[in-house]
């Protein structure tokens, strides 16, 4: 009785993973074939991109060689099965900008990615909920509305005019922070101090978190005002309670666990904005990578960045699903049944 108990209490959890591979899979399929349709339609020539100015030295044989070498001389379903059964097969094949496998220059790049997107994903989350607080506890006042048009002002800013708008203040007028790049030009990797590395991460950083924090202030200011207008906030008023009293003890709680839901469902927008970012701070992440493969045509680097990134967001959304069925157990009894 016992096991079958147990049994019955992780069918949910059992159906869930399920149900998640199934559509992680689907997914991945699906954006591989869409991917490569719009790759197979560019105008670009990859041999040509792969020489660089040395195709006019090239004889037509040499160039049907280059060809013949990267399978490209193939039509475009051999080239989309020849290159799934290698990814079946953990290989997602060699850049031809990079010269170097693919799976080497994601791994090479997400590591840099990862700290840019980590900065400014904790900053907005942590600069937007408190706006949110601020702003849902003084409804209605001057500071409320500067919030408000604050927020709807940066949902609508591109990330990039963003940061060529930071990169004019404070690098090319008052020169406080470098132009891009994420270390000094010139110097060794090995040879670059942690404070320098952080002061190329502030200006990538700040323009990802600005505008992303939009969204969880707007979100938080609107729930706070939500339980601020319910019948027990009245009766704990009614009791003396007032300020930082009221919102630790009866708001903080009810609009937390939201906020942080909606902020790890935010990872897609995350990963187009650094793409954005990167590009404007010359970044070497794995934004600029898809740039780079995107404008030379680098067929297997664009596909396995467009797999991982997929990967990326669907993970993002998981826990995001996750979070909302820890803070709404109506869900987990839906589900249940």
């Amino acid at each position: 009785m016992r096991r079958k108990a147990d049994t019955l209490r992780f069918r949910p959890v059992l159906r869930l993973i399920a149900k998640k591979t199934l559509k992680l899979t689907t997914l991945l399929i699906a954006v591989s074939i869409l991917a490569f349709m719009l790759v197979s339609y560019s105008p670009i020539d990859p041999v040509r991109s792969y020489v660089g100015g040395d195709m006019a030295r090239l004889s037509s044989e040499q160039q049907e060689n280059i060809a013949a070498y990267w399978g490209l001389n193939a039509s475009g379903y051999q080239q989309f099965i020849s290159w799934g059964k290698a990814v079946l097969h953990g290989n997602l094949g060699t850049s031809l900008v990079f010269r170097q496998p693919v799976a080497e220059v994601i791994v090479e790049r997400f590591s840099a990615s990862l700290v840019l997107m980590g900065a400014a994903w904790l900053l907005s989350g942590i600069i937007g909920f408190l706006a949110g607080l601020i702003a849902g506890m003084r409804e209605g006042t001057v500071l409320d509305r500067l919030i408000k048009g604050f927020c709807f002002t940066m949902a609508s800013t591109p990330p990039f005019w963003l940061g060529l708008l930071l990169l004019m203040l404070f690098s090319a007028s008052l020169g406080w922070f470098p132009v891009g790049l994420s270390s000094p030009a010139g110097e060794v990797a090995a040879d670059v101090t942690l404070a320098e590395q952080l002061k190329h991460l502030v200006l990538p950083a700040l323009t990802l978190s600005i505008t992303g924090m939009a969204n969880v202030a707007l979100h938080t200011r609107q729930k706070l005002t939500e339980v601020l207008h319910s019948e027990f906030i009245r009766y704990a008023r009614a009791k003396g309670e007032r300020g930082f009293s009221l919102l630790w003890r009866h708001g903080l709680r009810n609009v937390s666990l939201p906020a942080i839901s909606l902020h790890f469902a935010s990872f897609s927008e995350l990963f187009g904005g650094a793409v954005l970012a990167e590009q404007v701070f010359a970044y070497p992440g794995l934004g600029q990578a898809v740039v780079q493969a995107g404008l030379s045509s680098d067929v297997p680097l664009l596909l396995g960045i467009v797999l991982f990134s997929t990967i990326f967001v669907f993970v993002g959304n998981t826990l995001a699903d996750g979070l909302y069925r820890l803070v709404d157990p109506r869900i987990r009894k839906d589900e249940a049944t």
